[in-house]
Parts: C-alpha cells; sequence; structure tokens
C-alpha cells in the first residue's frame, strides 16, 4: 500500500505535561515505520502552550524516550537546551497572533466568557454566540463561528473521506483566555509553517482532525493536502486508553525496571493483537499493513 507514496514531511508531537506511555510509543513507532518507507523527514516538535502542565523532567523525558527506543528524527531540537533556545512553540508567538488576528479581521470568531462551570457536557452550547462582547475584553475567549458544512479528508489508504464536525468541536476555542492560541489553532500553524503533508495520530484525535481541516479551510490554507493516519488505541486493563498518570505504562518506568527497546515493543505489538515478533520501530509497517 505504501510502495507508490512518497511524502515530504512527518512529525512526532508529543506534549510534555506528563511521562510518555506505551501509547505514545506506539504512535511514534508508526510515524518513524511510514516515514522511512515513503522518505519522509520526520520533524520533532513539542507542544508546549500550555505552560502551566509543562515540567522540565517532562521535557527530558521526550528524548529519553525517542533516544532509548530508537526512534530517529531529522529536524527540530536535539536536546532541552536546542528545546529552549529555537524550537519551543513560545518562539512562534508571533506567527500565532498573525492568524488570530486574520481571523478576527475575517470576522470568524466571537469572544466568550463562558468560565468552566457553565460549559456543561462535551458540546459549547453557544451562550456568548450572540452577545457581541469585544474579542479585546480580558478574561475572554475566542471561539470560531462553525458549521455543519462537509469536510473532505485525504487518508494513507489512498480513501478520500467527507465527514462533518463533531458536537465536540462545535465553535472550538482558537484563543484561551491566557491570550494564548489553543492547540488546534496552534497545531494547524505549525503544520503548515513546517509543510507537513503527512501526519499519523491516534484515533482519539479524529475530531481534532476534522476541526483543524474546518479552521484551514476557514484561513483558505491547502490543509486538505495533508494525508492523515488514525491508529488504534493502546487500552489498560480498565478497557479505558493509557494515560501519562498511569507510571506503570510510562516508558521511563519500565525503562528502569530494566527493559529493553526490543521488549517494550513486543509489549506494544501484543496489546494490539499481532503474534509477529515485533523488536524495532521498522517492524511496525506489519502491525499497520
Amino acid at each position: 500500500m505504501l510502495n507508490d507514496k512518497k511524502f515530504t514531511r512527518t512529525r512526532i508531537a508529543p506534549t510534555p505535561s506528563g511521562y510518555l506511555h506505551l501509547g505514545n510509543a506506539l504512535s511514534f513507532a508508526l510515524t518513524a515505520a511510514i516515514a522511512r518507507k515513503t522518505g519522509a523527514k520526520i520533524f520533532l516538535r513539542i507542544d508546549d502552550l500550555d505552560q502551566q502542565r509543562v515540567n522540565l523532567a517532562y521535557v527530558h523525558d521526550i528524548f529519553d524516550t525517542l533516544n532509548f527506543l530508537e526512534i530517529p528524527w531529522d529536524e527540530g531540537p536535539r536536546n532541552v537546551i536546542e528545546y529552549h533556545g529555537e524550537w519551543s512553540q513560545l518562539h512562534r508567538m508571533d506567527t500565532y497572533n498573525k492568524v488570530l488576528q486574520q481571523l478576527a479581521a475575517q470576522q470568524g470568531v466571537f469572544a466568550c466568557k463562558c468560565s468552566r462551570s457553565q460549559l456543561q457536557g462535551t458540546s459549547y452550547p453557544g451562550n456568548c454566540i450572540n452577545q457581541s462582547i469585544p474579542l479585546d475584553t480580558p478574561n475572554t475567549a475566542w471561539r470560531l463561528y462553525t458549521n455543519d458544512r462537509p469536510i473532505t479528508l485525504k487518508t494513507l489508504n489512498n480513501a478520500v473521506t467527507t465527514a462533518r464536525l463533531p458536537g465536540s468541536m462545535k465553535n472550538f476555542v482558537v484563543k484561551k483566555k491566557d491570550d494564548h492560541p489553543a492547540y488546534q489553532l496552534a497545531s494547524v500553524v505549525d503544520d503548515l509553517y513546517f509543510n507537513v503533508d503527512l501526519i499519523i495520530r491516534g484515533e482519539d484525535l479524529y475530531p481534532s482532525t476534522l476541526a483543524q481541516l474546518f479552521l484551514a479551510d476557514v484561513l483558505g490554507k491547502a490543509f486538505n493536502q495533508i494525508t492523515f493516519h488514525h491508529h488504534q488505541l493502546l487500552m489498560g486493563s480498565n478497557s479505558q486508553k493509557l494515560s501519562k498518570s498511569a507510571g506503570a505504562t510510562s516508558i521511563k518506568y519500565l525503562r528502569e525496571q530494566g527493559q529493553t527497546s526490543a521488549q517494550i515493543y513486543r509489549t506494544i505489538g501484543s496489546m494490539t493483537g499481532t503474534t509477529l515478533p515485533l523488536q524495532h520501530f521498522d517492524d511496525f509497517l506489519d502491525v499497520l499493513f
């Protein structure tokens, strides 16, 4: 399936809000395997705009985990010093703010002052959408005007599918109350800025993919030329997806228990249901195809 595929750049984009776990390792391994097969360069992007959750120990863990698992990357920071000095998303604030101002000029956003307690459920109830709150009002978020128009999505298996924004992404936030760009906007801007044309992510991020495609269309950007693959999630013993708070599944914990990268890859393989003897990220193409 990948024999005729060629891509320019993909990315690994961890968030330093906890120690990376087996589910992150699966995503990294699939990304690296597909990149090697299709000629794509791998860009390491550390999503650190949520500064309240960033911990230096977790930043170190990103590099430790990638190196331990022998996951290669071609572009981006090689260590914590380079990350702080050149590659933190904080260095791209001007770029994000220009896009936010474009949305404001297009009248594509509205201000929302709702507290978390006012936002019950998974869908935005529209409390502020018709209140005409000035965008420069302190302590307000910016939400995107959305509708039910179809969204086109290119997938790795040569399919072009059409979907619509789920309720959870109705009028999603593009600027938070702390004046920082929200994840959906920063992710779109970064992928366009670094010319990413292949994105591998967990199936739990499918709603985010649709939101980002919708946003890029509002901005007049060709984000729909990016190819996406949403892989299965690893589930814990409680049938819930793995969490960074679950220490026993963190790569750091397993490494400190003396496990090798090959042992960790075999564990991931067994959790995906494969009987193949996985020992290296290259082996994960067999899991996918």
